[in-house]
């Protein structure tokens, strides 16, 4: 859960660079430095690359020196880094959330067509992680599972009709759950 102060500033850090250690001490380094605040992340290596997106809050008259100091990591050559000030967390409304797990033969447009019909539907996705793995017999299993934020009204007997209608066409196991 974030905690937010009129005096801080919550700030978006983007970044990806060659895989070594050490890069999450230089960008955590750097927050902790600048009096910041490591509110959440995502990190993860990918064939070779680190990437990852962190929600850091840091005092006000400190934001300019964070991205001074962050502008430095990049400016080594370790990471390429981007920094935005998060976004209005205002009230979007009445929400509820949903779990999305899906597993099935690999193929490509499996992630678009899933996402497309959550879109049509008005459901957004709060979180996904995907990944791949050998099948038992041959090829590859992909796996997903998704967090997602339906508005307040939305005929979930129509999303999971949808999903279903998806999953059927890609061959994939779907289930949609409460949270």
């Amino acid at each position: 859960m974030c905690h937010y102060s009129r005096d801080m500033a919550s700030l978006v850090i983007t970044l990806i660079g060659d895989d070594r250690s050490g890069l999450v001490d230089a960008v955590s380094g750097a927050v902790a430095t600048n009096g910041g605040n490591w509110e959440r992340s995502h990190l993860a290596e990918l064939a070779g690359k680190f990437a990852g997106i962190i929600l850091v809050q840091v005092p006000d008259r400190q934001t300019d020196a964070l991205i001074a100091d962050l502008d430095a990591i990049e400016t080594a050559g370790l990471l390429d880094l981007t920094v935005e000030r998060a976004g209005d967390d205002s009230d979007p409304g009445e929400t509820s959330q949903l779990s999305l797990s899906l597993i099935g033969q690999d193929h490509p447009g499996i992630v678009h067509d899933v996402s497309h019909a959550l879109a049509e539907a008005g459901v957004s996705i709060d979180e996904l992680e995907t990944s791949t793995e050998a099948a038992p017999q041959s090829g590859h299993l992909f796996r997903a599972t998704a967090t997602l934020t339906v508005p307040v009204g939305t005929d979930l007997d129509a999303v999971e009709q949808a999903l279903e209608a998806v999953a059927s066409d890609l061959m994939v196991d779907l289930e949609l759950s409460d949270s």
